[in-house]
């Protein structure tokens, strides 16, 4: 019974997660964002973990995609406008970094070949996820929130347009 609902998310996340970064449009890649995070919910719902899906579906799938459109939408992100410029190798370069990351992913799944040990009963409760976030995880935490606000910030900053009155002498 879990296989028919894990295949299918599962083939749904990679879908999303290959929309995240063929789609031409910025819009796009934040539905296929989207996709992919209400995907992960459903698999912590298949493990047991109903306060984490529901966590991710209100927190990461409700705000922070929120947030990417309106950034985008503040930015005026628009595809297509207008000559764009390659960096030379790009493309060779991309797929050196996809076949090593394949190949980290296949010894990892070749060296998890033992059987998954049993799923603790506590597991996903906000008791669980209180106590390992305030505790073992606290730095990890503070450092992703202190990432994910320098890119806001950049993006913020380097999608601004410069004032109309630059480069106009005083005279």
């Amino acid at each position: 019974m879990e296989w028919a609902v894990f295949v299918p998310t599962a083939a749904l996340a990679l879908a999303g997660g290959v929309g995240v970064i063929a789609a031409r449009q910025p819009v796009h890649s934040a539905l296929a964002l989207l996709m992919v995070l209400a995907s992960l919910a459903v698999s912590y719902l298949l493990l047991a973990a109903q306060f984490i899906a529901v966590l991710q579906v209100i927190i990461y799938a409700g705000a922070i995609v929120v947030l990417f459109l309106f950034v985008i939408m503040l930015l005026h992100a628009r595809s297509g406008e207008g000559p764009r410029e390659k960096l030379p190798r790009q493309r060779a370069e991309a797929y050196v970094f996809a076949a090593l990351y394949l190949g980290v992913l296949l010894a990892a799944a070749l060296g998890a070949a033992a059987p998954l040990a049993s799923i603790a009963a506590e597991f996903g409760t906000a008791q669980q996820v209180g106590e390992s976030l305030f505790t073992t995880y606290l730095l990890p935490f503070e450092l992703a929130s202190v990432i994910l606000l320098v890119g806001i910030v950049a993006a913020t900053v380097l999608g601004r347009r410069p004032p109309e009155h630059a480069g106009r002498g005083k005279g």
